[in-house]
């Protein structure tokens, strides 16, 4: 074989395999984002939002959240223990219409207490456990945030009373025996109240 045939098939595989590394990186890339955005869902977004819409910058977030917590296996409840909790929250919904906020510090209190008992971080590092959550509990974790705030201060009634019931997924969500990766599903309402503190 002549070099020049040599070169040039020398030059052809070298070509062929910067095409396949390049179409590899690209496929690779757009599958871990959809696998992501699958798997995350509305967090997904989120975390491009929180890293001004850095996609690469949000996926490695969210890919280490998934390193570090996506072998995490949830403990299940005791039938007794979930009834204690049903309890819990059934006494919420009623505190809610003498006082909302008590209502609101008392349900994020109580799903922190249960994401902890299925085997989530602890309470206390409240950041970690909302990582972890993420990971398993994604289309759900909104309503713990929006209690959690609403716990310590934010929002009107109204808002405090949204707040109740979209952390009610999750808390639902926890009370299963695993894990399930569905969206927020609509629950009937808390009470309403007037500006003045009357139930509608």
């Amino acid at each position: 074989m002549s070099t020049i045939v040599i070169v040039v098939l020398i030059a052809v595989l070298a070509l062929a395999a910067l095409a396949l590394a390049v179409r590899f990186a690209l496929h690779g890339s757009a599958t871990g984002g959809r696998g992501l955005r699958r798997r995350f869902g509305p967090e997904y977004e989120r975390a491009v939002v929180l890293h001004d819409g850095d996609r690469r910058a949000a996926e490695r977030e969210l890919a280490e959240r998934l390193k570090r917590h996506g072998s995490l296996t949830e403990r299940p409840l005791p039938p007794e223990a979930r009834e204690h909790y049903l309890v819990r929250w059934a006494g919420i919904q009623e505190q809610f219409v003498d006082s909302p906020r008590r209502a609101a510090e008392a349900a994020d209190k109580l799903v922190a207490r249960l994401a902890e008992e299925r085997g989530f971080p602890a309470a206390k590092a409240y950041e970690d456990q909302i990582a972890a959550l993420s990971v398993h509990h994604a289309g759900q974790l909104d309503g713990y945030r929006r209690v959690h705030r609403a716990a310590r201060g934010t929002g009107d009634t109204e808002e405090i009373r949204e707040a109740v019931i979209e952390a009610r997924s999750l808390f639902e969500e926890l009370l299963t025996a695993g894990p399930r990766h569905a969206q927020p599903t609509r629950r009937p309402a808390l009470p309403r109240r007037h500006a003045k503190g009357s139930a509608v």
